[in-house]
């Protein structure tokens, strides 16, 4: 499990200002070192949407003497002494974001005086994307030309004169559009939102990447990495090259796929938006419904995959060009499911969830599928939920178990927790988000001596299925936490105290099938909420463990999109029942836990070296005492393969003990006796 740190190292009380992260110096590496780090993301080197040169000057750039008294470095230094620690540093390319600041220089045009925050001390001007790739400060900033001997070239074959215009997002009346989520209100600064489907953007990408691996980075992270599909939310990308490849798209698609609207369109002159406008639709009033809008969709998630796939490739190639193996990093969001095609092409998962809550089980267990073999780290937004409101609890020297909570929350369920270090508080709050470090440190080490107690095999009995192709075609899926069928049958486990898997069943071509029977062998019951349409071999698949006498429970639409006598095959299946919610009795051989009494937690179970590990995190906090106050006892009744004969309890506050019941009732059920536990607890069954 990584130990990652959401360093952003912004400064408290001020806004957090994209894409340039604050100067490090070496007192943050003795804080990394302290809480145990092992990654380092959104952390180094995001300067390259401002200009290639402004990326140089924060990996090599001089640090005058007067920041050396206090350990101030550049970026290439700070990284170097992350590695001396052990520590992953990943650079960040901010893909979507291109910018502009205002500036103020000396008259000679040779010095900068004031950037971003004016103060009335010079000439003033414009700074950025623009301005460098027209070289209108030759004394600042070295050529252009010096990256790209040979200019750039659009698909027009053009050379590119204006990086900014030729590159942003445009809607459907060619407006620019903007990334106003990271513009600062009331500062004349400007951040473009770019496009990754323009080839002059990604060639501009790779040079930001070539710098980066050159300043030493262990990887490589790409944020904002759906880029321009997520430009729907501002009325999608009507750009010449997204305009061409849409059309492209179409004019290949097999003649009994292509949609009906296109009858009788000659495909050769084709232009989507100019189709729209002359129907009436704009692509922001009730956009699903517009003509073509998910067939739009199909084609950016293919787009926004093959070009991701690009540059990963591109960053492991350049950093085997150097002589070592260089990492790969995207921000993934939510982990919706058009990124489930990008899991076998990185190497570390970044999940900015769109929504943060001190309590989100369902949705770190679908985390923790989604992840596959791979590691995903969870980060916090502060756009909707609950982080403000902890930065004031904290603040104010509470809430420090309902940090805690959050951690311990994401470790126990099977993915990464990614600790704050200055993280982003978003444009509008002038502040950033710092974790106590009296806090942090035990929390962190708790992690980092117990780290054998965790493992991505689990041992539960219980499988959800999370079917890609079907979230595709469920209109009401926008976003991750809307399919309402998969995380209602997530929910009822979760409120049931059973531990449980999630399987991706992908969508088939973007990523293609990979679970073999084999795969499924430990798990009595397969859950399978609106998986509407099936891939043939994932109706083999669930037809397989069906023939294995093993249970399948199904909510909603099966298989619709299957022949008529294959759906019916499973369907029919005595193996095979039709629910409207997912409840303990209907479980093969019933609940593999059993709780006595009443408790608000999550369990889950994994496999590791010494045996079988249960993590069970507990929620019921109590706002006035501002705690999760200890539980005196916990008696569960559990049903685990292997001969265990002790139990012992591992817990942050070594207050908890464990107590196995000798022998297993007629059902395979163990009594294990827990007393005094705390918010968190980790109980190690050995043979």
């Amino acid at each position: 499990m990584e130990r990652a740190v959401y360093f952003d190292a912004w400064y408290p009380r001020q806004h957090c200002y994209h894409p340039s992260l604050p100067t490090r110096k070496l007192r943050m590496v003795d804080d990394l070192a302290a809480y145990r780090a092992t990654s380092l993301v959104w952390s180094a080197l995001g300067g390259g949407s401002i200009s290639l040169p402004f990326l140089e000057a924060e990996a090599w750039g001089d640090i005058d003497a007067r920041s050396r008294i206090y350990g101030f470095m550049n970026d290439a230094e700070y990284i170097a002494e992350c590695q001396k620690r052990g520590i992953k540093v990943f650079g960040i390319v901010f893909e979507v974001q291109g910018w502009e600041f205002p500036v103020e220089l000396n008259e000679g045009e040779d010095t900068i005086l004031a950037m971003n925050e004016l103060r009335g001390a010079g000439k003033r001007g414009w700074i950025g994307l623009r301005e460098f790739s027209q070289d209108r400060y030759p004394k600042l900033w070295k050529s252009f030309r010096e990256y790209f001997p040979n200019g750039l070239v659009n698909s027009a074959g053009e050379q590119v004169t204006d990086i900014l215009e030729e590159c942003v997002s445009r809607d459907i009346h060619g407006e620019a559009l903007h990334s106003d989520w990271v513009e600062v209100p009331g500062l004349p600064q400007y951040c473009y939102l770019m496009d990754r489907n323009n080839p002059v953007w990604r060639e501009y990408l790779k040079a930001i990447i070539r710098i980066q691996v050159d300043a030493g980075v262990a990887g490589v992270e790409l944020d904002e990495a759906d880029l321009p599909l997520f430009s729907t939310r501002y009325g999608g990308c009507f750009c010449r090259d997204c305009m061409i490849q849409f059309r492209d798209h179409l004019r290949g698609l097999p003649a009994d796929a292509r949609p009906t609207e296109l009858d009788g369109i000659d495909l050769d002159t084709f232009h989507y938006g100019a189709w729209l406008l002359g129907q009436g639709y704009d692509f922001k009033t009730d956009r699903q419904a517009t003509p073509l809008y998910w067939e739009y969709i199909r084609f950016q998630r293919a787009a926004v995959t093959r070009h991701f796939i690009e540059l990963a490739e591109y960053i492991r190639e350049y950093g085997r060009s150097k002589g070592r193996e260089v990492l790969v990093a995207c921000n993934c969001g939510d982990a919706p499911p058009h990124f489930d095609a990008f899991r076998p092409h990185v190497d570390l998962l970044c999940a900015e969830q769109h929504v943060t809550r001190y309590r989100q089980p369902s949705w770190c267990r679908y985390a923790a599928g989604f992840q596959g073999d791979k590691d995903l780290a969870v980060v916090e937004q502060p756009f909707d939920g609950v982080i403000p409101e902890l930065v004031d609890a904290l603040r104010q020297g509470r809430g420090h178990d309902r940090l805690r909570m959050m951690q311990y929350e994401a470790a126990a369920l099977g993915v990464s927790p990614c600790i704050p270090y200055g993280s982003w508080m978003g444009p509008v709050v002038e502040d950033s988000f710092w974790g106590p470090h009296d806090v942090l440190v035990p929390m962190q080490a708790f992690l980092a001596d117990h780290e054998a107690l965790y493992s991505k095999r689990s041992l539960n009995e219980i499988a959800v299925v999370y079917s890609v192709p079907s979230a595709f075609e469920d209109a009401k899926a926008s976003a991750i936490r809307e399919f309402a069928a998969f995380f209602g049958a997530c929910d009822a486990l979760i409120a049931s105290m059973q531990p449980y898997d999630v399987l991706m069943f992908p969508e088939g071509e973007l990523r293609g099938d990979s679970l073999a029977i084999e795969d499924l062998a430990q798990y009595r019951t397969l859950v399978l909420p609106s998986c509407s349409v099936l891939t043939d071999a994932q109706a083999d698949l669930v037809r397989g463990f069906l023939m294995q006498g093993r249970r399948v429970l199904v909510t909603g639409e099966l298989g619709i999109n299957l022949p008529d006598a294959e759906r019916r095959s499973l369907l029919d299946h005595p193996g095979l029942s039709r629910v409207d919610e997912v409840r303990p009795a209907d479980l093969a051989d019933g609940p593999q836990i059993e709780i006595a009494g009443s408790h608000d937690l999550a369990l889950n179970i994994v496999k590791v070296a010494r045996g079988a590990a249960i993590h069970v995190i507990r929620y019921d906090y109590d706002e006035e005492r501002d705690l999760v106050p200890v539980l005196p006892e916990l008696v569960m009744r559990v049903r685990l393969p292997g001969p265990w004969s002790t139990a012992s309890a591992h817990s942050p506050s070594r207050e908890a003990t464990a107590e196995l019941e000798p022998e297993p009732d007629a059902a395979g059920h163990r009594t294990l006796r827990l007393r005094n536990v705390p918010l968190y607890t980790i109980v190690l069954l050995e043979a």
